[in-house]
């Protein structure tokens, strides 16, 4: 059995885990303030043919930040950086709690902390979903591992969850003050992000990603998404979870890990995700 220096290692090895991301990203749209910062700055919005671009730019800094070197998570960190300096706006029109006019950045550390938390939630899912259960102590560290994000954001100590309930009472808060509605504009980039325009030999794997983005999401946001969400479509999920799940153990490394996890998973000292990074932005 692989051994890592850190949960979260383990965790992000996995490439199965992707499957989570779509509902991560569908959560974040669920904020209308993230979804007009999408909207209105990001090269995916206006060509969802660069959906393929953009995914490989989010694992691409997830691996480094998990997998270095430092070099390229200080690197990675100041991409994602010089990105969020271009996102910053207005609401064009209102959406649930906000009025027309109100002011986003990619910056706010409330947006931030939204992004962190449905990232976290949703990759925990996931691989629960499709490789192995956690105990709740493996939660708990997964989540106070992944709080080292503080520092490569340039977040306050503390702005991040640190525990699995602590998180599960952010996540609560956050579906009950009313900040989470899903307007027009997250509609439509949700169609970009799971109806792109792909080659035909990657449409099986993108009905695949569709299937587990919608089913892991909350009942109540499949419905204001106006998903159409069948039976059959539960069933088909919980046999395809059931059949990844049975069979990964089995699944070459090659297929199964991200290169960067299975070249560098003996290198990493234990404070590998909390190296600052505020000097370099």
């Amino acid at each position: 059995m692989t051994t890592w220096p850190l949960l979260a290692q383990e965790v992000n090895a996995e490439r199965i885990v992707i499957l989570g991301w779509g509902r991560a990203i569908l959560l974040q749209f669920a904020h209308p303030l993230v979804a007009a910062g999408v909207a209105e700055h990001s090269r995916f919005a206006a060509n969802p043919g660069l959906a393929l671009d953009r995914l490989h730019g989010t694992v691409s800094a997830m691996l480094a930040f998990t997998f270095g070197p430092q070099e390229a998570a200080i690197e990675a960190a100041w991409r994602i950086a010089r990105v969020h300096d271009r996102v910053d706006g207005v609401l064009a029109e209102p959406v649930g709690p906000y009025s027309s006019g109100t002011p986003y950045s990619a910056h706010d550390p409330s947006l931030l902390a939204w992004v962190h938390a449905t990232v976290v939630d949703s990759t925990l899912l996931a691989y629960e979903r499709f490789v192995r259960p956690l105990a709740p102590a493996e939660r708990d560290r997964y989540c106070a591992e992944s709080r080292g994000m503080e520092g490569w954001l340039g977040l306050e100590p503390g702005t991040l969850p640190g525990s699995w309930g602590e998180l599960q009472d952010y996540l609560e808060r956050m579906r009950h003050s009313g900040q989470i509605v899903v307007g027009e504009t997250a509609r439509r980039l949700a169609r970009q992000l799971l109806w792109p325009v792909l080659p035909v030999w990657l449409r099986p794997a993108a009905r695949l990603w569709r299937l587990a983005s919608i089913g892991l999401l909350p009942a109540e946001l499949r419905a204001a998404y106006r998903f159409d969400w069948r039976c059959r479509d539960q069933l088909a999920l919980v046999v395809i979870s059931r059949s990844i799940r049975a069979t990964l153990p089995w699944w070459p490394p090659v297929l199964r890990f991200w290169p960067a996890a299975r070249a560098g998973r003996q290198d990493w000292p234990r404070s590998r995700l909390s190296w600052p990074v505020e000097d370099h932005r």
